[in-house]
Protein backbone atom coordinates (compact mmCIF):
# COMPACT_ATOMS: atom_id res chain seq x y z
CA UNK A 1 0.00 0.00 0.00
CA UNK A 2 1.28 3.41 -1.25
CA UNK A 3 1.74 5.87 1.85
CA UNK A 4 0.00 9.26 0.89
CA UNK A 5 2.12 12.12 1.58
CA UNK A 6 0.32 15.27 1.98
CA UNK A 7 1.71 18.27 0.67
CA UNK A 8 0.29 21.07 2.95
CA UNK A 9 3.07 23.27 4.67
CA UNK A 10 2.45 22.68 8.46
CA UNK A 11 3.08 25.60 10.23
CA UNK A 12 5.96 26.23 12.24
CA UNK A 13 6.08 25.31 16.17
CA UNK A 14 5.90 28.67 18.16
CA UNK A 15 9.49 29.61 19.20
CA UNK A 16 9.77 29.97 22.73
CA UNK A 17 9.03 33.86 23.58
CA UNK A 18 10.58 35.70 27.16
CA UNK A 19 8.31 36.23 29.61
CA UNK A 20 8.79 39.92 29.62
CA UNK A 21 11.17 42.22 28.19
CA UNK A 22 12.94 45.26 29.85
CA UNK A 23 13.44 48.39 28.00
CA UNK A 24 17.14 49.71 27.86
CA UNK A 25 18.42 53.02 29.38
CA UNK A 26 18.28 54.19 25.33
CA UNK A 27 14.86 53.04 25.19
CA UNK A 28 13.37 54.39 28.50
CA UNK A 29 14.87 57.72 27.42
CA UNK A 30 13.46 57.94 23.83
CA UNK A 31 9.77 56.74 25.49
CA UNK A 32 10.41 59.64 28.26
CA UNK A 33 10.95 62.55 25.39
CA UNK A 34 8.61 62.25 23.39
CA UNK A 35 6.40 61.75 25.87
CA UNK A 36 7.72 65.07 27.60
CA UNK A 37 7.45 67.12 24.10
CA UNK A 38 3.74 65.75 24.29
CA UNK A 39 2.50 67.35 27.89
CA UNK A 40 4.01 70.26 27.22
CA UNK A 41 2.35 70.69 23.77
CA UNK A 42 -1.03 69.09 25.74
CA UNK A 43 -0.48 71.95 28.16
CA UNK A 44 0.63 74.90 26.71
CA UNK A 45 -2.26 74.35 23.36
CA UNK A 46 -4.67 73.98 26.34
CA UNK A 47 -4.63 77.29 27.46
CA UNK A 48 -6.00 79.00 24.35
CA UNK A 49 -9.33 76.34 24.89
CA UNK A 50 -10.98 77.97 27.60
CA UNK A 51 -10.30 81.21 26.14
CA UNK A 52 -12.34 80.26 23.17
CA UNK A 53 -14.96 78.85 24.84
CA UNK A 54 -15.09 81.93 27.48
CA UNK A 55 -15.24 83.90 24.08
CA UNK A 56 -18.48 82.34 22.91
CA UNK A 57 -19.69 83.24 25.99
CA UNK A 58 -18.41 87.26 25.58
CA UNK A 59 -16.26 86.65 28.03
CA UNK A 60 -13.67 87.94 26.28
CA UNK A 61 -9.82 87.45 27.79
CA UNK A 62 -7.92 87.84 24.46
CA UNK A 63 -7.43 92.15 25.13
CA UNK A 64 -5.89 91.28 28.34
CA UNK A 65 -3.14 88.85 26.75
CA UNK A 66 -1.90 91.58 23.92
CA UNK A 67 0.58 91.96 22.65
CA UNK A 68 1.78 88.38 23.30
CA UNK A 69 -1.59 87.12 21.87
CA UNK A 70 -2.90 89.00 18.69
CA UNK A 71 -6.22 87.75 18.09
CA UNK A 72 -8.67 85.18 18.46
CA UNK A 73 -7.18 83.04 15.43
CA UNK A 74 -3.71 82.75 16.42
CA UNK A 75 -4.84 81.33 19.61
CA UNK A 76 -6.99 78.92 18.06
CA UNK A 77 -4.37 78.09 15.68
CA UNK A 78 -2.02 77.48 18.70
CA UNK A 79 -4.41 75.00 20.09
CA UNK A 80 -5.39 73.05 17.35
CA UNK A 81 -1.81 72.54 15.64
CA UNK A 82 -0.63 71.98 19.22
CA UNK A 83 -3.40 69.82 20.88
CA UNK A 84 -4.14 68.12 17.53
CA UNK A 85 -0.94 67.59 15.68
CA UNK A 86 1.99 67.85 17.99
CA UNK A 87 0.51 66.14 21.76
CA UNK A 88 -1.04 63.11 19.47
CA UNK A 89 1.92 62.59 16.86
CA UNK A 90 4.90 62.98 19.52
CA UNK A 91 2.77 60.91 22.17
CA UNK A 92 2.61 57.89 19.93
CA UNK A 93 6.02 57.41 18.79
CA UNK A 94 6.83 57.39 22.40
CA UNK A 95 3.98 54.95 23.04
CA UNK A 96 5.09 52.95 20.49
CA UNK A 97 8.94 53.08 21.42
CA UNK A 98 7.84 51.34 23.98
CA UNK A 99 5.19 48.99 22.74
CA UNK A 100 7.47 47.26 19.82
CA UNK A 101 10.29 46.22 21.48
CA UNK A 102 8.60 45.03 24.70
CA UNK A 103 6.02 42.70 22.40
CA UNK A 104 8.80 41.70 20.27
CA UNK A 105 11.16 40.82 23.20
CA UNK A 106 14.08 42.36 21.18
CA UNK A 107 15.91 45.87 21.46
CA UNK A 108 15.28 48.26 18.77
CA UNK A 109 17.13 47.56 15.69
CA UNK A 110 18.39 50.79 14.60
CA UNK A 111 18.24 53.21 17.74
CA UNK A 112 20.37 55.75 16.55
CA UNK A 113 17.46 56.21 13.62
CA UNK A 114 14.47 56.57 16.10
CA UNK A 115 16.93 59.28 17.89
CA UNK A 116 17.38 61.12 14.52
CA UNK A 117 13.46 61.35 13.91
CA UNK A 118 12.71 62.40 17.44
CA UNK A 119 15.64 65.06 16.52
CA UNK A 120 14.66 65.79 13.13
CA UNK A 121 10.75 66.21 14.92
CA UNK A 122 11.69 68.27 17.65
CA UNK A 123 13.09 70.88 15.20
CA UNK A 124 10.37 70.67 13.37
CA UNK A 125 7.92 71.50 16.26
CA UNK A 126 10.34 74.45 16.85
CA UNK A 127 10.76 75.43 13.46
CA UNK A 128 7.05 76.31 13.13
CA UNK A 129 5.69 77.68 16.15
CA UNK A 130 8.09 80.83 15.73
CA UNK A 131 5.77 82.02 12.97
CA UNK A 132 2.45 80.62 14.85
CA UNK A 133 4.15 83.09 17.85
CA UNK A 134 4.75 85.93 16.15
CA UNK A 135 1.31 85.71 14.53
CA UNK A 136 2.24 84.88 10.77
CA UNK A 137 0.48 81.16 11.04
CA UNK A 138 -2.74 82.13 12.19
CA UNK A 139 -4.02 79.66 9.67
CA UNK A 140 -5.40 77.19 11.45
CA UNK A 141 -3.81 73.19 11.77
CA UNK A 142 -5.82 72.89 8.61
CA UNK A 143 -3.72 75.19 6.96
CA UNK A 144 -6.33 75.93 4.14
CA UNK A 145 -5.12 78.49 1.41
CA UNK A 146 -5.75 81.20 0.28
CA UNK A 147 -4.57 81.40 3.77
CA UNK A 148 -0.72 82.11 4.00
CA UNK A 149 1.51 81.38 6.51
CA UNK A 150 5.05 82.23 6.82
CA UNK A 151 7.54 79.52 4.96
CA UNK A 152 8.68 78.29 7.78
CA UNK A 153 5.71 77.15 9.35
CA UNK A 154 5.42 75.29 6.42
CA UNK A 155 9.03 74.18 6.54
CA UNK A 156 8.21 72.81 10.53
CA UNK A 157 5.19 71.12 9.61
CA UNK A 158 6.98 69.07 7.22
CA UNK A 159 10.06 68.30 9.34
CA UNK A 160 7.27 67.16 12.17
CA UNK A 161 6.01 64.46 9.47
CA UNK A 162 9.57 63.24 7.91
CA UNK A 163 10.87 62.78 11.84
CA UNK A 164 7.61 60.52 12.84
CA UNK A 165 8.47 58.75 9.48
CA UNK A 166 12.02 58.73 10.23
CA UNK A 167 11.04 57.40 13.92
CA UNK A 168 8.35 55.00 11.83
CA UNK A 169 11.27 53.36 9.90
CA UNK A 170 13.14 52.26 13.40
CA UNK A 171 9.99 50.62 13.64
CA UNK A 172 9.77 49.04 10.38
CA UNK A 173 13.52 47.28 10.83
CA UNK A 174 12.79 45.83 14.19
CA UNK A 175 9.56 44.28 13.17
CA UNK A 176 11.28 42.75 9.91
CA UNK A 177 13.81 41.54 11.97
CA UNK A 178 11.36 39.77 14.24
CA UNK A 179 9.69 38.20 11.30
CA UNK A 180 12.68 36.94 9.65
CA UNK A 181 14.05 35.24 13.23
CA UNK A 182 10.53 33.61 13.55
CA UNK A 183 9.19 32.22 10.27
CA UNK A 184 5.43 30.75 10.69
CA UNK A 185 5.03 32.80 14.15
CA UNK A 186 2.35 35.19 14.41
CA UNK A 187 3.41 38.01 15.05
CA UNK A 188 2.23 39.42 18.67
CA UNK A 189 -0.43 41.73 18.44
CA UNK A 190 0.29 44.96 20.30
CA UNK A 191 3.50 45.33 18.16
CA UNK A 192 1.34 44.70 14.72
CA UNK A 193 -1.23 46.71 15.75
CA UNK A 194 1.35 49.50 16.24
CA UNK A 195 3.09 48.84 12.90
CA UNK A 196 0.16 49.04 11.11
CA UNK A 197 -0.56 52.72 12.43
CA UNK A 198 2.78 53.47 11.34
CA UNK A 199 2.14 52.36 7.65
CA UNK A 200 -1.04 54.03 7.88
CA UNK A 201 0.31 57.11 8.84
CA UNK A 202 3.27 56.96 6.31
CA UNK A 203 0.45 56.52 3.84
CA UNK A 204 -1.91 59.18 4.43
CA UNK A 205 0.83 61.55 5.27
CA UNK A 206 1.78 61.75 1.75
CA UNK A 207 -1.19 63.94 0.70
CA UNK A 208 -0.15 67.06 2.53
CA UNK A 209 3.43 66.50 1.81
CA UNK A 210 2.78 66.69 -1.77
CA UNK A 211 -0.07 69.94 -0.63
CA UNK A 212 3.31 71.29 1.20
CA UNK A 213 5.94 70.75 -1.25
CA UNK A 214 4.48 71.22 -4.51
CA UNK A 215 1.92 74.52 -3.54
CA UNK A 216 2.02 76.03 -0.31
CA UNK A 217 5.97 76.08 0.42
CA UNK A 218 7.37 77.14 -3.12
CA UNK A 219 3.93 79.89 -3.07
CA UNK A 220 4.48 80.92 0.46
CA UNK A 221 8.47 81.46 -1.03
CA UNK A 222 7.04 83.76 -3.73
CA UNK A 223 7.84 81.40 -6.19
CA UNK A 224 4.18 80.85 -7.03
CA UNK A 225 2.19 83.66 -7.53
CA UNK A 226 -0.97 81.75 -7.04
CA UNK A 227 -2.53 78.34 -5.67
CA UNK A 228 -5.27 76.47 -6.49
CA UNK A 229 -7.76 75.72 -3.11
CA UNK A 230 -9.68 72.88 -4.59
CA UNK A 231 -6.22 70.78 -5.00
CA UNK A 232 -4.78 71.79 -2.02
CA UNK A 233 -8.30 71.10 -0.01
CA UNK A 234 -8.27 67.17 -2.12
CA UNK A 235 -4.46 67.00 -0.97
CA UNK A 236 -5.30 68.10 2.78
CA UNK A 237 -8.09 65.65 3.16
CA UNK A 238 -6.27 62.74 1.24
CA UNK A 239 -4.55 63.12 5.04
CA UNK A 240 -6.94 64.92 7.00
CA UNK A 241 -9.71 62.47 7.84
CA UNK A 242 -7.07 59.46 8.21
CA UNK A 243 -4.98 61.55 10.81
CA UNK A 244 -8.17 60.68 12.62
CA UNK A 245 -7.48 56.53 13.01
CA UNK A 246 -3.59 57.49 13.53
CA UNK A 247 -4.69 59.17 16.57
CA UNK A 248 -7.56 56.15 17.48
CA UNK A 249 -4.88 53.11 16.45
CA UNK A 250 -2.75 53.64 19.44
CA UNK A 251 -5.72 53.20 21.64
CA UNK A 252 -7.11 50.56 20.40
CA UNK A 253 -3.60 48.56 20.66
CA UNK A 254 -4.14 49.67 24.19
CA UNK A 255 -7.65 48.34 24.43
CA UNK A 256 -7.38 45.23 22.90
CA UNK A 257 -3.70 43.96 24.33
CA UNK A 258 -3.31 46.16 27.59
CA UNK A 259 -6.38 46.79 29.13
CA UNK A 260 -8.30 43.34 29.39
CA UNK A 261 -4.83 42.27 31.47
CA UNK A 262 -5.62 45.27 33.68
CA UNK A 263 -9.32 44.51 34.09
CA UNK A 264 -7.71 41.04 35.31
CA UNK A 265 -9.41 39.31 31.69
CA UNK A 266 -8.29 38.04 28.37
CA UNK A 267 -8.37 39.43 24.66
CA UNK A 268 -11.60 38.32 24.08
CA UNK A 269 -10.27 37.24 20.09
CA UNK A 270 -7.01 37.68 18.50
CA UNK A 271 -8.53 36.84 15.46
CA UNK A 272 -10.92 39.77 15.15
CA UNK A 273 -8.81 42.25 16.58
CA UNK A 274 -5.80 41.77 13.73
CA UNK A 275 -8.59 41.67 11.40
CA UNK A 276 -9.96 45.22 12.63
CA UNK A 277 -6.52 47.16 12.70
CA UNK A 278 -5.78 45.50 8.91
CA UNK A 279 -9.03 46.87 7.75
CA UNK A 280 -8.50 50.30 9.10
CA UNK A 281 -5.24 50.70 7.07
CA UNK A 282 -7.58 49.31 3.95
CA UNK A 283 -9.88 51.92 4.51
CA UNK A 284 -8.84 54.85 6.15
CA UNK A 285 -7.48 57.04 3.90
CA UNK A 286 -9.88 56.76 0.47
CA UNK A 287 -12.43 58.58 2.09
CA UNK A 288 -11.99 62.18 2.32
CA UNK A 289 -14.20 63.38 0.17
CA UNK A 290 -16.82 63.62 2.37
CA UNK A 291 -15.71 66.14 4.24
CA UNK A 292 -15.92 68.26 0.63
CA UNK A 293 -19.49 67.69 -0.04
CA UNK A 294 -19.92 71.07 -0.53
CA UNK A 295 -16.82 72.10 -2.57
CA UNK A 296 -18.26 72.43 -5.98
CA UNK A 297 -15.28 71.23 -8.09
CA UNK A 298 -15.66 67.61 -7.18
CA UNK A 299 -18.30 65.64 -8.74
CA UNK A 300 -21.23 64.41 -7.19
CA UNK A 301 -20.20 60.58 -8.36
CA UNK A 302 -16.62 60.52 -6.35
CA UNK A 303 -18.40 61.99 -3.34
CA UNK A 304 -20.93 59.30 -3.22
CA UNK A 305 -18.13 56.80 -3.64
CA UNK A 306 -16.30 58.38 -0.59
CA UNK A 307 -19.64 58.45 1.37
CA UNK A 308 -19.61 54.72 0.80
CA UNK A 309 -16.18 54.06 2.18
CA UNK A 310 -16.83 56.56 5.11
CA UNK A 311 -19.47 53.75 6.16
CA UNK A 312 -17.29 51.11 5.42
CA UNK A 313 -15.15 51.98 7.78
CA UNK A 314 -17.67 51.79 11.03
CA UNK A 315 -17.52 48.06 10.75
CA UNK A 316 -13.89 47.92 12.19
CA UNK A 317 -14.94 50.28 14.92
CA UNK A 318 -17.96 48.35 15.28
CA UNK A 319 -15.51 44.83 15.59
CA UNK A 320 -13.45 47.17 18.23
CA UNK A 321 -16.24 47.72 20.51
CA UNK A 322 -17.61 44.37 20.34
CA UNK A 323 -14.05 42.86 20.98
CA UNK A 324 -12.96 45.08 23.81
CA UNK A 325 -16.17 45.27 25.76
CA UNK A 326 -16.32 41.56 25.40
CA UNK A 327 -12.69 40.95 26.61
CA UNK A 328 -13.58 43.76 29.42
CA UNK A 329 -17.15 41.54 30.59
CA UNK A 330 -14.40 38.34 30.99
CA UNK A 331 -12.49 40.59 33.05
CA UNK A 332 -15.29 41.11 34.92
CA UNK A 333 -17.08 38.25 35.85
CA UNK A 334 -13.66 37.08 36.62
CA UNK A 335 -13.51 39.78 39.42
CA UNK A 336 -16.90 38.38 41.03
CA UNK A 337 -19.61 40.19 37.99
CA UNK A 338 -22.88 38.28 37.92
CA UNK A 339 -26.01 39.06 36.29
CA UNK A 340 -26.39 40.46 32.67
CA UNK A 341 -24.76 43.80 33.81
CA UNK A 342 -23.31 43.22 37.35
CA UNK A 343 -19.88 42.75 35.23
CA UNK A 344 -19.62 46.55 34.71
CA UNK A 345 -19.48 47.69 37.86
CA UNK A 346 -17.00 45.30 39.26
CA UNK A 347 -14.23 46.57 36.49
CA UNK A 348 -11.69 48.01 38.52
CA UNK A 349 -13.02 51.41 38.02
CA UNK A 350 -10.83 52.42 41.26
CA UNK A 351 -7.59 52.56 38.73
CA UNK A 352 -6.49 55.09 37.15
CA UNK A 353 -5.39 53.99 33.98
CA UNK A 354 -8.39 51.84 33.78
CA UNK A 355 -10.94 54.58 34.62
CA UNK A 356 -9.85 56.86 31.88
CA UNK A 357 -10.19 54.21 29.31
CA UNK A 358 -13.39 53.29 30.05
CA UNK A 359 -14.79 56.59 29.95
CA UNK A 360 -13.13 57.19 26.84
CA UNK A 361 -14.39 54.62 25.32
CA UNK A 362 -18.00 56.29 26.28
CA UNK A 363 -17.12 58.92 24.63
CA UNK A 364 -16.32 57.87 21.56
CA UNK A 365 -19.56 55.67 21.16
CA UNK A 366 -21.23 59.15 21.25
CA UNK A 367 -18.66 60.45 18.75
CA UNK A 368 -19.14 57.64 16.68
CA UNK A 369 -22.87 58.16 16.21
CA UNK A 370 -22.01 62.06 15.84
CA UNK A 371 -19.21 60.56 12.67
CA UNK A 372 -22.18 59.05 10.72
CA UNK A 373 -23.92 61.93 10.70
CA UNK A 374 -20.94 63.83 9.25
CA UNK A 375 -20.95 61.13 6.35
CA UNK A 376 -24.36 61.14 5.53
CA UNK A 377 -24.45 63.60 2.71
CA UNK A 378 -28.07 65.59 3.50
CA UNK A 379 -27.61 66.01 7.04
CA UNK A 380 -23.86 66.79 6.51
CA UNK A 381 -25.29 69.73 4.52
CA UNK A 382 -26.95 70.85 8.19
CA UNK A 383 -23.95 70.49 10.09
CA UNK A 384 -21.27 71.42 7.51
CA UNK A 385 -18.95 74.28 9.42
CA UNK A 386 -20.53 74.62 12.05
CA UNK A 387 -20.09 74.16 15.41
CA UNK A 388 -21.07 70.73 15.28
CA UNK A 389 -18.23 69.77 13.97
CA UNK A 390 -15.61 70.72 16.52
CA UNK A 391 -18.26 69.37 19.17
CA UNK A 392 -17.43 65.73 17.11
CA UNK A 393 -14.05 65.82 17.09
CA UNK A 394 -13.40 66.58 20.51
CA UNK A 395 -15.45 63.51 21.65
CA UNK A 396 -13.02 61.81 19.18
CA UNK A 397 -9.24 63.23 20.05
CA UNK A 398 -10.18 65.00 22.84
CA UNK A 399 -11.67 61.77 24.50
CA UNK A 400 -11.52 58.54 23.11
CA UNK A 401 -7.76 59.61 21.76
CA UNK A 402 -6.70 61.77 24.88
CA UNK A 403 -8.29 60.67 27.73
CA UNK A 404 -7.15 57.16 26.60
CA UNK A 405 -3.56 58.43 26.83
CA UNK A 406 -3.92 59.98 30.15
CA UNK A 407 -4.60 56.68 30.90
CA UNK A 408 -2.26 54.87 29.25
CA UNK A 409 0.75 57.93 30.70
CA UNK A 410 -0.80 56.77 34.47
CA UNK A 411 1.17 53.72 34.11
CA UNK A 412 4.00 53.99 31.36
CA UNK A 413 5.71 57.19 33.46
CA UNK A 414 5.88 55.64 36.16
CA UNK A 415 7.07 52.43 34.15
CA UNK A 416 9.87 54.38 32.39
CA UNK A 417 11.26 56.75 35.59
CA UNK A 418 10.69 53.86 38.64
CA UNK A 419 8.57 56.13 40.04
CA UNK A 420 4.72 55.50 41.89
CA UNK A 421 2.17 57.74 40.15
CA UNK A 422 1.22 60.37 42.69
CA UNK A 423 -2.40 60.42 44.29
CA UNK A 424 -3.74 57.80 42.57
CA UNK A 425 -7.36 58.87 44.01
CA UNK A 426 -7.17 62.00 42.71
CA UNK A 427 -5.82 61.13 39.04
CA UNK A 428 -9.07 59.07 39.14
CA UNK A 429 -10.90 61.90 39.87
CA UNK A 430 -9.39 64.01 36.86
CA UNK A 431 -10.86 61.43 34.51
CA UNK A 432 -14.35 62.06 35.61
CA UNK A 433 -13.82 66.39 35.49
CA UNK A 434 -12.49 65.55 32.14
CA UNK A 435 -15.63 63.49 31.01
CA UNK A 436 -17.72 65.43 32.74
CA UNK A 437 -16.41 68.41 31.48
CA UNK A 438 -16.31 67.11 28.00
CA UNK A 439 -19.65 65.92 28.19
CA UNK A 440 -20.93 69.49 28.66
CA UNK A 441 -19.20 70.93 26.01
CA UNK A 442 -19.20 68.38 23.57
CA UNK A 443 -23.23 68.47 23.63
CA UNK A 444 -23.16 72.45 24.24
CA UNK A 445 -21.22 72.64 20.80
CA UNK A 446 -23.52 69.84 19.01
CA UNK A 447 -26.84 71.84 19.63
CA UNK A 448 -25.89 75.20 19.14
CA UNK A 449 -24.51 73.63 15.83
CA UNK A 450 -28.09 72.55 14.30
CA UNK A 451 -28.92 75.72 15.80
CA UNK A 452 -26.49 77.27 12.95
CA UNK A 453 -23.97 79.10 14.99
CA UNK A 454 -20.68 78.64 12.56
CA UNK A 455 -17.18 77.02 13.37
CA UNK A 456 -13.78 78.96 13.43
CA UNK A 457 -15.35 82.51 14.29
CA UNK A 458 -15.57 84.39 17.40
CA UNK A 459 -19.00 84.51 18.35
CA UNK A 460 -18.88 86.68 21.14
CA UNK A 461 -18.06 89.59 18.97
CA UNK A 462 -20.58 88.64 16.49
CA UNK A 463 -23.71 90.85 15.92
CA UNK A 464 -25.76 88.39 14.40
CA UNK A 465 -26.15 85.84 18.02
CA UNK A 466 -30.00 85.08 18.37
CA UNK A 467 -31.39 84.35 21.90
CA UNK A 468 -31.47 81.10 21.44
CA UNK A 469 -27.75 80.47 21.10
CA UNK A 470 -26.77 81.83 24.29
CA UNK A 471 -27.53 78.89 26.70
CA UNK A 472 -25.24 76.77 24.58
CA UNK A 473 -22.70 79.34 24.12
CA UNK A 474 -22.48 79.75 28.25
CA UNK A 475 -22.63 76.03 28.12
CA UNK A 476 -19.38 75.38 25.80
CA UNK A 477 -17.73 78.00 28.32
CA UNK A 478 -18.63 76.17 31.62
CA UNK A 479 -17.43 72.79 29.70
CA UNK A 480 -14.10 74.47 27.95
CA UNK A 481 -13.54 75.50 31.87
CA UNK A 482 -13.92 72.15 32.90
CA UNK A 483 -11.55 70.61 30.90
CA UNK A 484 -9.26 73.14 31.13
CA UNK A 485 -8.89 72.35 35.41
CA UNK A 486 -8.85 68.40 34.18
CA UNK A 487 -5.89 69.24 31.95
CA UNK A 488 -4.21 71.51 35.08
CA UNK A 489 -4.78 68.14 37.23
CA UNK A 490 -3.04 65.67 34.62
CA UNK A 491 -0.07 68.08 34.77
CA UNK A 492 0.45 68.54 38.13
CA UNK A 493 -0.34 64.70 38.41
CA UNK A 494 2.63 63.60 36.22
CA UNK A 495 5.39 66.48 36.93
CA UNK A 496 4.99 65.40 40.54
CA UNK A 497 5.27 61.95 40.04
CA UNK A 498 8.50 62.16 37.75
CA UNK A 499 9.91 64.41 40.77
CA UNK A 500 9.10 61.57 42.96
CA UNK A 501 12.08 59.67 44.90
CA UNK A 502 12.39 56.60 42.62
CA UNK A 503 10.64 53.50 44.43
CA UNK A 504 11.57 49.85 45.20
CA UNK A 505 11.24 47.90 41.92
CA UNK A 506 8.41 45.88 42.82
CA UNK A 507 6.45 48.90 43.70
CA UNK A 508 6.85 50.18 39.74
CA UNK A 509 4.31 49.16 37.31
CA UNK A 510 4.72 46.82 34.89
CA UNK A 511 3.61 46.91 31.11
CA UNK A 512 0.74 45.34 30.92
CA UNK A 513 0.12 42.60 28.23
CA UNK A 514 -3.12 40.87 28.32
CA UNK A 515 -3.22 36.65 26.82
CA UNK A 516 -5.92 36.00 24.47
CA UNK A 517 -8.56 33.25 25.27
CA UNK A 518 -7.46 31.32 21.81
CA UNK A 519 -3.62 31.15 20.94
CA UNK A 520 -2.66 33.56 18.78
CA UNK A 521 -0.75 30.90 17.02
CA UNK A 522 -4.28 29.18 15.55
CA UNK A 523 -5.48 32.80 14.27
CA UNK A 524 -5.39 32.05 10.80
CA UNK A 525 -2.33 33.09 8.35
CA UNK A 526 -3.89 35.82 5.92
CA UNK A 527 -4.18 37.63 8.71
CA UNK A 528 -0.65 38.09 9.63
CA UNK A 529 0.64 38.66 5.90
CA UNK A 530 1.61 41.97 5.09
CA UNK A 531 1.24 41.85 1.24
CA UNK A 532 -1.80 41.33 0.61
CA UNK A 533 -3.31 43.95 2.62
CA UNK A 534 -0.59 46.47 1.30
CA UNK A 535 -1.70 45.88 -2.48
CA UNK A 536 -5.37 46.09 -1.08
CA UNK A 537 -4.57 49.38 0.10
CA UNK A 538 -2.94 51.08 -2.70
CA UNK A 539 -5.20 49.69 -5.06
CA UNK A 540 -8.42 50.86 -3.34
CA UNK A 541 -6.43 54.63 -3.26
CA UNK A 542 -5.37 54.62 -7.00
CA UNK A 543 -9.16 53.50 -7.49
CA UNK A 544 -10.75 56.12 -4.90
CA UNK A 545 -8.90 59.13 -5.47
CA UNK A 546 -6.25 58.32 -8.53
CA UNK A 547 -8.73 59.39 -11.40
CA UNK A 548 -10.07 62.68 -9.84
CA UNK A 549 -6.35 63.84 -8.75
CA UNK A 550 -5.30 63.38 -12.35
CA UNK A 551 -8.35 65.46 -12.93
CA UNK A 552 -7.56 68.08 -10.51
CA UNK A 553 -3.83 68.56 -11.54
CA UNK A 554 -4.36 68.37 -15.19
CA UNK A 555 -6.53 71.05 -14.47
CA UNK A 556 -4.93 72.86 -11.99
CA UNK A 557 -5.63 76.57 -11.88
CA UNK A 558 -2.52 78.44 -9.83
CA UNK A 559 -4.60 81.79 -9.59
CA UNK A 560 -5.22 82.40 -5.24
CA UNK A 561 -3.03 84.75 -4.02
CA UNK A 562 -2.48 84.48 -0.34
CA UNK A 563 -3.98 86.28 2.67
CA UNK A 564 -1.62 86.44 5.30
CA UNK A 565 -2.62 89.72 6.93
CA UNK A 566 -6.46 89.71 7.57
CA UNK A 567 -6.38 88.65 11.81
Amino acid sequence: MTAITSTTAVPAAPVARPATYALSATEKRLVGLNVLVAVLALFIGSLFGPLQALEHARVDLYPLLQPLLKSYYQGLTLHGVLNALVWTTFFITGFFTLTIPFALRRPLAAPKLNWAGFIVQTLGLLTAAVPILLNQASVLYTFYPPLQAHFTFYVGLTLVVVGSWIQGYGFYITFYRWRKDNPGVRSPLMALGSVITMVLWQIATLGVAVEILTQLLPWSLGLLKGVDPQLNRTYFWFTGHPLVYFWLLPAYVSWYTMLPKQVDGKLFSDALARFAFWLFLFLSVPLGFHHQYVDPGVPPMWKYIHAILTYAVAFPSMLTAFTVIASLEVGGRARGGKGLFGWIPALPWRTPSVNHQLLAGILFFLGGIGGIVNASYNVNLVVHNTAWVPGHFHLTVASAVTLSFMGIAYWMVPHITGRTLWAPKLAVIQGWVWFVGMLIFATAQHRVGLLGAPRRTPLGQAPYVPASWQPWTFLTAIGGVILFVGVILFVVIILVTVLRKPAHPSQVPAIPEAEALQDPQLTPAWLDRWAPWLVATVALILIAYGPQLIYQIANMSNTSPGFNNIW
